[in-house]
Parts: structure tokens; sequence; C-alpha cells
């Protein structure tokens, strides 16, 4: 009878611990509506079963080996390194350089190595390739990454970038590249001037002290740091009392240009020289002496002295018909442009690689290099420009323009241009005020 009473006893205790417990689960009808009302947070409650659906995922021993032992090497690229050489070098997998570089075009960029950057490789325990990073420049990164199926997704990660518009003015008292630096202008922009202005000014000819420049570009910027500069926006050069403007213009399908304010192209058919900030040597002279043979010979050309490896330009658009030595000329390019025009290039010191008689050059493409091959005293570039089979004076002869903007766009052409236009005449102002307080 006593132990039946303890029983009892133990059976109504464990029966009212159970009722609680289940009490505090349920939410009253009451405090449920509340709570729905005006949400108040509920007492944390402690048990395994949450413990065990806020614990980290189990790891196994082999992936938790993998995760502390895996590789990272940065192999600095050196001259004459190729990707399949620092594969070798690396003892990485043939078969995985194949599946990278033909994983698609962004692929094909890993060929593109330069020396001097850095190839960051990843691989895991066994010695597998994991992933292959190249850094191209301060904003975009290629990077080659193992899937599940053992082949290799090849992706772009370019960092945000902020243009911002900046101006500088200069006047020429040495040469544009000294003045523009002095201006705070960097090497690509004033190749960038150069250019735009090649039709019109024979930097190595015309240049005047007192010529003026204005110009307003874009810097990009990169995490709060200016990392490049962009394009020419607007730019105006005053060369010998002669005024040229120049505005950028992008179409509908991306191809930019550089457009008078009234729409004319800054472009035309030819460069007015070969060759950057040369010296021009002898002229264009139908009876000079020659200093080598020393006898009366005509000079159909005009000779620019540079130093030897400076890059020649192609000045038009052609087709390369001779590519060799020809006799007092040396190592020799001709250009046919169309049926009217051809130039040719003496003297050269070597030919640029991957070309060859038939192919086809744009205005501007790297030909060859200077040299003093063939029949001369020093090292220069021998250039000529013949109309119909005749030597003309590449220095005066009269240059094809390229197309205007079609009257179809000349509307938009100017709304789109008016805004950068302005910023420039803006620029002009300022350095004007600045210079004349």
């Amino acid at each position: 009878m006593k132990n039946k009473s303890y029983k009892s006893l133990f059976l109504g205790v464990c029966t009212a611990i159970v009722a609680s417990t289940s009490y505090a689960l349920i939410v009253p009808e009451k405090a449920k509506s509340n709570f729905d009302s005006n949400p108040q947070p509920l007492p944390a409650i402690h048990s395994e079963a949450s413990a065990l659906i806020i614990s980290s995922p189990v790891v196994s021993p082999t992936q938790e080996k993998a995760k502390l032992e895996f590789n990272t090497f940065t192999h600095k690229i050196k001259k004459g390194e190729s990707l399949s050489v620092i594969f070798s070098k690396l003892n990485l997998s043939k078969k995985d350089l194949h599946s990278i570089t033909h994983a698609n075009d962004l692929g094909k960029q890993f060929a593109s190595i330069r020396p001097g950057k850095s190839l960051v490789v990843n691989t895991d325990v066994d010695g597998l390739l994991q992933q292959l990073i190249y850094q191209k420049n301060s904003i975009d990164t290629l990077e080659a990454t193992r899937s599940n199926d053992g082949t290799f997704d090849i992706e772009i990660i370019s960092k945000p970038t902020e243009r911002r518009i900046n101006n500088a003015h200069a006047t020429i008292n040495s040469s544009l590249f000294i003045d523009g630096k002095e201006a705070g202008l960097s090497d690509k922009t004033i190749m960038q001037l150069a250019n735009i202005f090649a039709w019109d000014i024979d930097f190595a000819l015309s240049l005047r002290k007192g010529d003026q420049f204005t110009v307003v570009y874009e810097e990009l910027f990169a995490d709060g740091k200016k990392i490049d500069s962009g394009n020419i926006i607007s730019a105006e050069f005053v060369n010998q009392h002669h005024s040229f403007t120049a505005v950028r213009f992008e179409d509908k399908n991306g191809n930019a240009s550089y457009f008078t304010p009234e729409g004319k192209s800054m472009r035309k058919a030819f460069l007015r020289t070969p060759v950057d900030f040369a010296r021009i040597s002898s002229r264009f002279n139908l009876k000079r002496k020659h200093p080598v043979l020393n006898r009366i010979r005509a000079h159909k050309g005009v000779d620019y002295a540079a130093r030897t490896g400076t890059k020649i330009k192609t000045t038009g658009d052609g087709k390369i018909i001779f590519r060799g030595r020809k006799g007092g000329y040396g190592r020799v390019v001709i250009v046919q442009h169309g049926q009217k025009y051809s130039t040719l290039y003496a003297h050269m010191s070597n030919f640029r690689k991957g070309q060859r008689a038939g192919s086809h050059v744009k205005q501007g493409d790297i030909i060859g290099y200077v040299g003093k091959s063939g029949l001369a005293t020093g090292s220069h570039l021998h250039y000529e420009f013949r109309v119909n089979g005749v030597h003309r004076n590449p220095l005066t002869v009269k240059l094809p323009h390229a197309e205007p903007i079609k009257d179809s766009l000349l509307a938009e052409f100017k709304e789109r241009t008016q805004p950068l236009l302005t910023k420039l005449n803006s620029a002009k102002a300022s350095n004007l005020i600045a210079r004349h307080p």
C-alpha cells in the first residue's frame, strides 16, 4: 500500500511536469492574437534538436585537409616565356593548358601574357590546378576556374571604374611631349592628341614655339585612385596661328572618331608622317647630291632622322605589295592604297613580324622599324608618296579626306557634341583667366 502511494505520487509529479512543459510550448489564443498584431520575441528554447539545426555542416577529414593544404604560387613572367613553358616549369598538366586556352575566346587571352606581369596559380594537395589568375591591367583580371566536370570556366573580373573629366592647356616652348608632360598629361593622352591632329599638323616639321593647345579628357579611377587616362573628348590646337578643333563622336555601333564642330572628319586618307616626333634630315629635292654616291641624284621622298628601332607606321589603309630588300633602299615595304596611291618606306632595320606581301594594313599599323640598311649614312626612314606612279612631295601633296558625318546624323551629332565643345570653351576661358588675372 505504501509502495502504491509512492508510485501514484511519482506518476502525478511526472504528469504535472509534462503538462507544464506542454503548456509552455502552446501559445494561448489571446497571446497569439497579441503576437500577430504586435510581435514580441519569444524566449529562446534550448534543446538538443535546436543545437543540431544551427550547427556547422560536417566536414570530412579529407575536405578539411584539402582546405588547409591548398597551395598558391605566384610566377613572375620572364621574357620569352609562354604559358606552355610556365606550365612545364610548374609541373602542371598540358591537358589543363589546352582546356583553358580552348575554353572560349577569353581563354585565348591567356596566350597573350606579357613579361613583367604575374600569374597566380592555385592547386589542391595533389598538385591539380584549380585556378589560374592573370591581372591584365589595373582594371581587368582574367580567371580560369576548374568546374566539377573537370573543365575550366573563364571570365574577366573588372573593377568598377569612375570616369572624371579633366582639362589641360599648354604653350609650346620645346616640344609637344615635354610641354604636354609639364601640363600634367600622361604619355597616352599626348599620343592621342598627336594622333587626332596628325592629318593637319606635321609635328616633326610644323610645330613652332608659341603654338598652343587645350584638351578636355577623361581620367579613370578605381577604389578612389587614378588608374589610367581615358579618351580625349574635345581639343583645340593652334599651330602657326591656324586653329584646329576636334570633338569625339561615337555612333550607335560603338565606332568612335574625331570631327570638326561642323561634322567634317579630322581623319584623312593619309597621315602626313609615318614616324612620331622625328626630325626631317632631307627633303624632297629632284637635284640633291647623294651623300654616299657623291653625285646629283633626285631625292624623291623625305628622310626622317630617328633612332634605330623607332616604329614606322603605314600612312594609309592598303595592301603590302613588296616586302624585302631593294638595292640602295635596303629593307623596304611598299603599300598600295587603292588604284591611285602608293607609299614606300626604306632603310628599315627590321620588318614587323606576321606581315608579308599581300597583307592588308590599316592606317597607323606598324610595318617596320627605323634603321640604316642599304645606302645610308645614318639611322633614318626614307618615305615616298606616289600618285598614279609619279613621285610627289609628301609634305605638300594634297591629301584626300575621309567621309564626313552623314546628313541624316548631323542633327544628332551637333546635339551630342555641343556639351563637349562647351567644356572645351570653358577650359580655354579658365586658362585664359589664369594667365591674365
